[in-house]
């Protein structure tokens, strides 16, 4: 039988280990997370060298630096047992805290977990970070690279991003373009996914990847289980999702993956930077460019809140044991009419359109060829233009798709905001995203007066001249001084 070295959490039986019984009340030891020293002695982690690393619980109280606790830990049985073992194969003390010292490789997290978090400049992955970063107790960092940083394309940028940070967990909110071709599709949307996949499996960590209905059939009360099958005729988009969807799942039954899979719907929620989704209806709307209804009575769909995306991702990295190898359906409790979404949005705007009166399906197609047919013809003539990539789903306009959360319900997890719905935020989301588009002169058939010509944004607009000389007056006081002159 081949011989095991133990960690110091499996020789001392504290609980504090990976996983171990005591981690929700006192949290995972640092030495069972530091990294810095993975292998040494043997050990995962520092499980074999805890004597250098600092804040471990020994003793029954919190340890502090090498330098304070190295007399107590030369009168440790583990301590003792590892320089039995190693003999002349142990590392100095001096060398082991030169790793601890190279923030090259690692962030400083003898106190934290790191969390890797791929598409962080999305409407999902924004909300992760903001919420890693503000909204928790601080025993987690996030990183959020981008795609010059770590492109899921290249293989060689995932390996050594994480190689040198080596992170606790991984989070994969990336998508390509709705509209992207096939191979952009494959690359980021599946390939990535899987490459990703594979360096959590080599590091031992907790893979979280977003996936999309869009991966199940037309439908009402959808479970987990339901769907699509796979073939050519699916959209570039949820062919890849599906496709990643079906891999991770054979990696976790075949290779053991640590993975979970958050399908979303709809998704709603402020600071999305792109016009997509639930923000192309609103803008629609919002922009008078939908005349009539592109859709019929009853059709219902399920909604995604993205603020409660990060309390579930949360809760599923802290309780692996029930989420491993899971997918879960994760929106609102109830569905929405899309009918009554527009006709509250139009209330809200105090619009005419879209007026009620519904376009029947073949002739929202007719008109969807012909804008496709209309484009190619501007694109021979030197004019680029680009349609609403949602179009290609127009389709689900025109059918019903509701998504179960029994699953959901039935878990540990308790939404804090369990009433909270599209409609019931769709005042601030609107607010929201009507002054930004203004802002950005996007909305042409709403105007933006300013208020106050005395405030920077009218003299901006009014007296350039004015606003140089308030400037520079203020340039040369304290920056305290200078916003509040401004």
């Amino acid at each position: 039988m081949a011989y095991t070295k133990q960690n110091c959490w499996e020789y001392m039986n504290c609980g504090r280990g990976p996983r171990g019984a005591k981690t929700k009340q006192l949290g995972v030891c640092p030495a069972a997370r530091e990294r810095r020293l993975d292998r040494v002695h043997g050990g995962i982690n520092s499980g074999r060298a805890c004597w250098v690393v600092a804040g471990t619980f020994c003793g029954g109280t919190v340890q502090g630096s090498f330098a304070r606790k190295q007399v107590a830990c030369k009168r440790c049985d583990f301590f003792n047992k590892v320089l039995n073992e190693e003999g002349e194969s142990t590392e100095s003390n001096n060398s082991m805290l030169k790793r601890l010292r190279d923030t090259s490789s690692r962030l400083d997290i003898t106190t934290k977990r790191l969390g890797i978090i791929i598409g962080s400049s999305g409407l999902i992955g924004g909300a992760l970070m903001h919420y890693f970063n503000d909204k928790t107790t601080g025993d987690i960092e996030v990183l959020g690279p981008n795609s010059k940083r770590l492109s899921l394309r290249q293989p060689k940028d995932i390996k050594s991003y994480f190689l040198k940070y080596r992170p606790d967990f991984i989070v994969n909110c990336a998508i390509a373009p709705l509209d992207s071709d096939a191979q952009l599709a494959f690359e980021t949307n599946y390939l990535g996914a899987v490459r990703l996949a594979k360096m959590a499996m080599q590091q031992k960590i907790p893979y979280i990847h977003f996936s999309s209905s869009a991966t199940q059939p037309m439908g009402e009360n959808l479970t987990e289980e339901d769907l699509q099958p796979l073939s050519p005729k699916l959209s570039n988009y949820a062919k890849s999702k599906l496709l990643t969807e079906k891999t991770l799942q054979y990696m976790h039954e075949t290779q053991g993956l640590d993975y979970s899979i958050l399908r979303l719907a709809v998704v709603y929620g402020k600071h999305d930077h792109k016009i997509q989704g639930f923000q192309r209806l609103l803008f629609s709307i919002a922009d008078q460019s939908m005349p009539f209804m592109l859709t019929k009575p009853g059709v219902r769909h399920s909604y995604s809140n993205t603020k409660k995306v990060p309390l579930f991702v949360n809760h599923m990295l802290e309780n692996r044991d029930e989420f491993s190898g899971q997918t879960y359906n994760f929106a609102d409790k109830e569905p929405v009419e899309m009918v009554a979404l527009i006709k509250a949005i139009k209330t809200y705007l105090d619009v005419k359109a879209p007026r009620e009166i519904y376009i029947p399906y073949p002739l929202a197609k007719t008109g969807q060829n012909f804008l496709k047919w209309l484009k190619k013809l501007l694109r021979r003539l030197g004019v680029e233009i680009r349609l609403p990539a949602e179009m290609q789903f127009m389709k689900s306009f025109y059918e019903t798709q509701t998504i179960s959360m029994e699953k959901l319900e039935k878990s540990s997890y308790r939404d804090p905001d369990a009433e909270e719905t599209v409609f019931t935020e769709l005042t601030s989301i609107i607010y929201y995203y009507l002054i930004r588009w203004k802002h950005l002169n996007r909305i042409t058939t709403f105007s933006e007066e300013v208020q106050n010509s005395s405030q920077p944004a009218g003299e901006f607009l009014e007296s350039p001249e004015t606003l140089l000389d308030t400037v520079n007056q203020y340039t040369h006081k304290p920056l305290q001084d200078h916003e509040a002159g401004l």
